[in-house]
């Protein structure tokens, strides 16, 4: 069985007009993915791309929150908890991208930061799904308005690092 990691990521052909909610649980999936094809990758080369795919895919989708949903569910939900929480973890996000960003694959301590990556992603998917999102879909919030904003943000990034 051959796995297939040549494949550009799926975050390059954005989708249609969608809510908001549901265009981060699609990047939510991709990054599940990715993971797990990672766990399984036998060379250091696809580990190597794999990690690639997973930063950028990480790395947009964290800045479109930040910049556009995380704002706009705090000022909806008058929150002092959910989103400054999220910010916080997205920064221990960045910290342990830039150790395995552009580096090469070299044994055991490499792939327990690629685990560790994956365990935080888990935890910080479960809350925003389980937590934020719901909360979120409440308000009175135009969900597809920042669908759209999140949209075209994602365009331009992904743009901007090809």
């Amino acid at each position: 069985m051959t796995t297939v990691i040549n494949k550009k990521p799926k975050s390059t052909v954005l989708p249609r007009s969608r809510d908001a909610t549901t265009l981060l649980r699609a990047d939510h999936q991709l990054l599940s993915e990715l993971f797990n094809l990672y766990e399984r990758a036998s060379t250091n080369a696809m580990k190597k791309k794999l990690v690639g795919q997973i930063c950028m895919e990480l790395s947009v989708h964290a800045q479109v929150e930040e910049e556009i949903f995380y704002p706009a569910v705090k000022q909806a939900l008058k929150d002092h908890e959910l989103v400054p929480e999220a910010f916080i973890e997205h920064e221990t996000l960045r910290s342990l991208i830039a150790q395995i960003e552009g580096v090469e694959p070299d044994g055991e301590m490499f792939d327990a930061k690629v685990k560790v990556l994956c365990e935080y992603v888990e935890h910080h998917v479960k809350e925003e799904q389980s937590e934020m999102f719901p909360k979120a879909k409440a308000t009175q919030l135009n969900m597809m308005e920042l669908g759209d904003k999140i949209t075209a943000r994602k365009q331009e990034l992904i743009a901007e690092r090809s």
